[in-house]
């Protein structure tokens, strides 16, 4: 898909058929997320695959009832893992830097997925001590973002963005 079209093309999905995901398109989402960009190519962050019914059950309990994440038959989790770059970033490392690094992979990955014909949805809203605990993720480990993955089961509702001129600022 042409990159332009794909920025158009990806949306939001909160309805999944609960088809199962075939490997080689899950290899090609974790793959482009591991090519995303970060603070110093350290990649300050893990990716969790949760697809054991009962985790994706927790998963949506702790993103308040959140229940596309049970109807998406993968879900991945990023975790910035800030001690692998405070070390040469200090305290910016850990409290930004590792962040970006999963929010970036993340981005990826919501794209990479929408061009082998998948759906995503960002979820942000959780409780990110019952997500660490339930993934048996380091304590020092910050859950960023689930990311329900599947085929979507109806077409999103397509919203408006604001206009450019609004989030433009020239200097």
């Amino acid at each position: 898909m042409e990159y332009f079209e794909l920025i158009q093309t990806r949306h939001s999905t909160r309805a999944f058929d609960g088809r199962d995901v075939e490997e080689e398109k899950l290899r090609c989402v974790l793959e482009a997320a591991s090519r995303a960009p970060s603070a110093g190519n350290m990649q300050a962050y893990d990716i969790y695959i949760v697809r054991d019914v009962r985790k994706r059950s927790a998963l949506a309990r702790a993103a308040g009832a959140q229940g596309f994440i049970l109807t998406a038959p993968i879900s991945l989790v990023f975790v910035a893992s800030p001690e692998r770059n405070c070390e040469d970033y200090g305290e910016r490392g850990r409290s930004l830097y590792a962040i970006q690094d999963a929010t970036i992979a993340c981005t990826f990955a919501m794209l990479a997925a929408v061009n082998v014909g998948l759906a995503t949805v960002w979820t942000g809203s959780f409780d990110p001590d019952q997500v660490r605990t339930l993934l048996g993720a380091p304590a020092e480990a910050t859950p960023v973002s689930i990311l329900p993955l599947g085929y979507a089961n109806a077409a999103p509702e397509i919203r408006d963005r604001r206009p450019l001129e609004e989030t433009i600022h020239i200097l």
